[in-house]
């Protein structure tokens, strides 16, 4: 994990790697926003669960390794790659940005910046 980390942060990523919808959702606020890659943004934790819930059975499993991490008074950006290990048991690494607004020790947005499609692109 990069410097300048808040220390919840490896566990949020903790969460993701862990295909533990429920417990990522424990680090944002009720009204939350979650917008990943180019989806509709998600609105609210119940709504979010599912989604991510949707997204973790789609794949095997995920690794992310966050490069840097800009902390800033409300909100956190951090950047990266994620490897994540499709169904059939092939493996990709896409880059990924995030940013995410903070509201007291919560998330109330969660933006993640990333081109997805190469996850779910036809193999050769």
């Amino acid at each position: 994990m990069a410097t300048h980390e808040p220390k919840w942060l490896r566990s949020l990523i903790g969460t993701i790697d862990a295909a533990d919808a429920t417990g990522f959702c424990t680090y944002l606020t009720e009204d939350a926003v979650f917008h990943f890659g180019n989806a509709p943004p998600v609105l609210g934790r119940p709504a979010i669960e599912r989604a991510v819930r949707q997204f973790f059975a789609s794949i095997q499993r995920s690794h992310h390794q966050v490069v840097r991490v800009w902390p800033a008074v409300d909100a956190i950006a951090l950047d990266g790659l994620v490897t994540y290990t499709r169904l059939d048991g092939s493996k990709i690494t896409l880059p990924f940005a995030d940013t995410l607004v903070m509201r007291g020790d919560r998330v109330a947005e969660y933006i993640i910046y990333i081109d997805i499609t190469p996850l779910y692109a036809p193999q050769r």
